[in-house]
């Protein structure tokens, strides 16, 4: 079912050549779909690539500077640092966290793709895929 959601997913994204499913918790890749044939090395890379971005050390420091700021515990599940965009030389790499905050969806699309269509595609098609997983 992930796997579908994922397909459907990336037919809505303008441009869109990949897209993957991300576990935080255990950095491992737990669906991907993609037009073109990669080494799973590659997957790997992504998994740990996408765990250093939303949960690296820096990024944890900054989001427990935001905590103390407004008086939130550190413990605390919430999130700051809810989607990242990354712009290659010829490609759109778009993160988003999942609600539950533990699971990343990724997406990547060729550089000529409208960013904000982009994104609005990405974010409607995020509930369908979030449903696939935690049913």
């Amino acid at each position: 079912m992930l796997d579908d959601a994922l397909q459907r997913a990336m037919s809505g994204i303008p441009d869109c050549l990949a897209a993957g499913f991300v576990d935080l918790n255990s950095g491992m890749i737990l669906s991907i779909k993609t037009v073109d044939s990669h080494p799973s090395d590659v997957f790997d890379f992504l998994a740990a690539a996408t765990a250093d971005l939303f949960q690296g050390p820096n990024v944890v420091s900054i989001e427990n500077i935001f905590k103390k700021a407004r008086g939130l515990p550190e413990e605390e599940e919430h999130h700051y640092f809810q989607e990242i965009i990354v712009n290659s030389e010829n490609l759109i790499h778009v993160f988003i966290r999942t609600k539950k905050q533990q699971q990343v969806v990724c997406f990547v699309c060729r550089k000529g793709a409208n960013l904000g269509m982009v994104l609005t595609k990405a974010r409607i098609g995020l509930p369908a895929i979030e449903q696939a997983f935690y049913l």
